[in-house]
């Protein structure tokens, strides 16, 4: 596919995301530039599916190099914005659901190309996404957290792996297998038994989170200057977020509603995914839509907010203080910061004095390097989504 119509299914994940962002707005009651009948249901899916879910898809379909892998991100994009339309909501679930499949398709051929476990566990995550909207069409977004969580989770602890791989234990990808496994079954049995596979999924995560924060390279690059600390440090903060949904998931397995839920929530899918996104972006757009967006201190704004405003919104929560709204609305704005600091990064100058910083060799194998040459490489063997620049 052409650079516009990588462009395209961009915007389209991104018109996810401030559909997102404006059912966010609803369910705190403020005032929101749209108010459609189905928003505020549909926050969740709008962020998980249509913006995190198209962007994942549509660097795989890079990696793939097939017309047919970018349906993935076509199906997960549209799909999320038709349950907001007229249209019967189960005609956007059957789109998203293609979507879905497609994804697993596409991990399935990479996995064909190089017998790689990084993309076998990956695959396994697309198969939760999927087994996530067969539910969801039967139920509701509650019922498939540990699911969709472990989509998300699952894919980028993979990644980190494959990127990491020469520095990490002999056994990691043996780790990830087991790892994935324990993630699935918990799926399962979330479903079915909610509370024990709520407390399940939560041991695999704090598993997960530990194991990460032990041998990620970002321990090491977050020492480094420029784009690798930044990206390190974002990282690493998501890592901390993943061991919070770790202990909310313990101490309340089945989070249905209240400071749990919205703990949970809110820690996986921005506080981990979310930092990631930003730790990653300066590398994603450049493999994707092959333009240039240099690193500039003014990315940390929307990172420093992000994680400010969650840590004032998931204590507000908990103590049913006022302070929660605001901290909620201040996420929103970090989200709104990012769009404007990639936009800014790329027209900005670098600071005085300050060249745009060098990777060290020690960085190669596990940086942005790798990424960015994604697109040019027709072999299955790297990652999943989104390509980390340590």
């Amino acid at each position: 596919m052409k650079r516009a119509g990588r462009a395209a299914l961009i915007l389209l994940g991104g018109l996810c995301m401030l559909s997102g962002l404006d059912a966010a707005l609803v369910l705190l009651g403020l005032p929101a530039p749209l108010r459609l009948d189905r928003l505020a249901r549909m926050h969740g899916i709008l962020m998980v599916l249509g913006f995190l879910g198209t962007v994942i898809s549509l660097e795989r379909a890079v990696a793939l190099r097939r017309w047919w892998g970018y349906l993935a991100p076509a199906g997960t994009g549209a799909g999320s914005l038709l349950v907001l339309t007229a249209a019967p909501v189960l005609a956007g679930q059957l789109v998203i659901l293609a979507g879905c499949l497609v994804l697993a398709g596409v991990y399935l051929a990479l996995w064909q190309r190089a017998r790689d476990a990084v993309v076998l566990a990956q695959l396994v995550s697309a198969v939760l996404a999927v087994c996530a909207v067969l539910v969801w069409i039967r139920t509701d977004v509650a019922t498939v957290l540990v699911l969709f969580s472990g989509f998300l989770v699952v894919t980028i602890a993979a990644e980190r792996v494959e990127l990491a791989r020469l520095m990490l234990p002999a056994r990691a990808e043996d780790l990830l297998l087991a790892g994935t496994a324990a993630a699935a079954v918990a799926g399962g049995l979330s479903v079915l038994w909610p509370a024990v596979g709520g407390r399940v999924f939560g041991v695999a995560l704090a598993v997960s989170a530990l194991w990460l924060l032990r041998h990620d390279v970002a321990r090491r690059t977050v020492r480094a200057r420029g784009l690798p600390r930044f990206a390190a440090m974002a990282m690493l903060a998501g890592y901390v977020w993943l061991l919070v949904a770790a202990a909310c998931w313990l101490l309340a397995p089945v989070p249905a509603g209240g400071w749990a839920y919205d703990t949970v929530v809110h820690a996986v899918f921005l506080g981990f995914a979310m930092s990631m996104v930003m730790a990653h972006a300066p590398v994603i757009l450049p493999s994707v839509l092959k333009v240039k967006l240099p690193y500039h201190p003014v990315m940390w704004v929307p990172l420093v907010v992000l994680h400010g405003a969650l840590l004032v919104r998931v204590t507000g929560s908990l103590a049913q203080a006022p302070w929660y709204q605001p901290g909620a609305v201040g996420t929103i704005i970090a989200l709104l910061l990012l769009v404007l600091s990639a936009v800014l990064s790329g027209r900005l100058p670098a600071p005085a004095g300050k060249a745009r910083p060098r990777r060290s060799s020690g960085d190669r194998g596990s940086s942005g390097d790798r990424a960015g040459a994604l697109a040019e490489k027709n072999d299955g063997s790297e990652g999943a989504a989104p390509k980390a620049a340590d």
